[in-house]
């Protein structure tokens, strides 16, 4: 048999080194000579089991006490040692014990070794709900009616019927998890016996037949706040579906639509309106009245000449800003509306109005665009 490599140089640190130097040096091998990253690479796969071997020697103050005093021979023949590195659960405890410091004990959700406590938690719930506009400029109190789970009153969410409680799994020992060894890994799971609760049900209760819960709706009061956009998710701690057998509830998420207006429309925090003028109004200037969000009137002077397309910004007359006292602003827009279904006398009057002067004093846009396109007329004839 070939004779081993000193442990010290197979993971290259000193005799002296400290416990976290060792540990940063076994890490550092086990990830470059992994078998996932090096298949069908024996070099590597050999590489990687003498660094676990090193590892789990070194990693332990007595067997590394063991092994400087009396080296490779302490561990063979029922040494000193205990088992020998390579065989039973240590092998692969030494990449385990890295793997769970990167990444979480093998535990899903960051619950790591002996999660059962954490078992069976509630599922999170989801509520879209709408709301118009004037409720998400004022904020209102909404009422939700939410299909879920709730703890069994019959077993007070235990599960179990009458006096009997739950009892600690026997395939777990009430940890949740099971471990199994799988090549040169310890593989951990969710106990198939259990479900990962950590705990078994003898008697199970007849009302929910053992689960701890039931289905129910539930009517909630939701505070909406003032300013809530579309997409605003508002978070109801324990809300959610009640938990397995007492285990904590999940939460509840009421995710807002703010529902489209008939007269508004809304960027952020600012509003914008668009509003028809009349010809002669807009012509001769004067006084109009818009509406509001927050349901009042507003005043606005209209210039003489005013243009369709003319914005008017009403300061501190838009949306609440959510979790402020502060307000966005309103913009108007003219629309400058043409005249229909006139009198007789109304086209005689317009008729004289387009004959009593220039056509370019009253409509300079108009005649400067048509001035434009008769100059390219004439210089495609040329």
């Amino acid at each position: 048999m070939a004779e081993k490599q000193d442990y010290y140089k197979t993971l290259g640190v000193g005799r002296g080194a400290g416990a976290e130097e060792i540990k940063k040096a076994y890490r550092k091998l086990a990830m470059k000579h992994h078998p996932d990253r090096n298949p069908d690479d024996e070099k590597a796969e050999k590489s990687f089991k003498k660094a676990n071997e090193a590892y789990e020697v070194l990693k332990d103050e007595e067997k590394r006490a063991a092994y400087d005093r009396f080296g490779h021979a302490a561990f063979e023949q029922g040494g000193s040692g205990g088992s020998g590195p390579g065989f039973g659960g240590g092998f692969a405890s030494g990449f385990a014990d890295i793997f769970d410091e990167m990444f979480g004990e093998f535990g899903v959700g960051g619950q790591g070794r002996g999660g059962g406590q954490a078992a069976g938690k509630g599922t999170d719930l989801r509520y879209n709900m709408e709301v118009s506009l004037e409720d998400a400029y004022r904020g209102k109190q909404a009422e939700a009616r939410v299909p879920t789970s709730v703890p069994c009153k019959s077993c007070d969410g235990s599960g179990a019927e009458g006096a009997s409680g739950p009892s600690a799994c026997a395939t777990c020992h009430g940890h949740g998890r099971v471990r199994s060894q799988s090549g040169f890994f310890t593989v951990e799971r969710t106990c198939p016996t259990c479900q990962g609760s950590g705990q078994v049900i003898k008697d199970p209760c007849k009302t929910c037949s053992g689960i701890g819960r039931v289905h129910k709706e539930k009517m909630l009061s939701v505070n909406i706040p003032a300013g809530v956009e579309d997409g605003t998710r508002i978070r109801l701690a324990g809300e959610g579906e009640a938990g397995l057998r007492g285990a904590p509830a999940g939460d509840l998420y009421i995710f807002l639509t703010v529902s489209p207006h008939s007269l508004f429309q809304r960027d952020g925090a600012d509003i914008y309106c668009r509003v028809p003028i009349p010809m002669t109004k807009a012509a001769l200037g004067g006084i109009i009245e818009v509406p509001t969000v927050d349901g009042k009137r507003a005043r606005i002077t209209i210039p003489a000449g005013t243009p369709t397309g003319h914005q008017y910004r009403l300061k501190g007359k838009g949306m609440t800003v959510l979790r402020s006292k502060a307000r966005g602003d309103m913009f108007v827009q003219a629309r400058v509306e043409t005249p229909v279904n006139l009198t007789k006398r109304q086209k005689e009057l317009l008729k004289e109005f387009e004959a009593a002067g220039p056509t370019e004093k009253h409509s300079p846009e108009a005649y400067g665009f048509f001035g434009k396109v008769k100059d390219l007329w004439e210089d495609l004839k040329e």
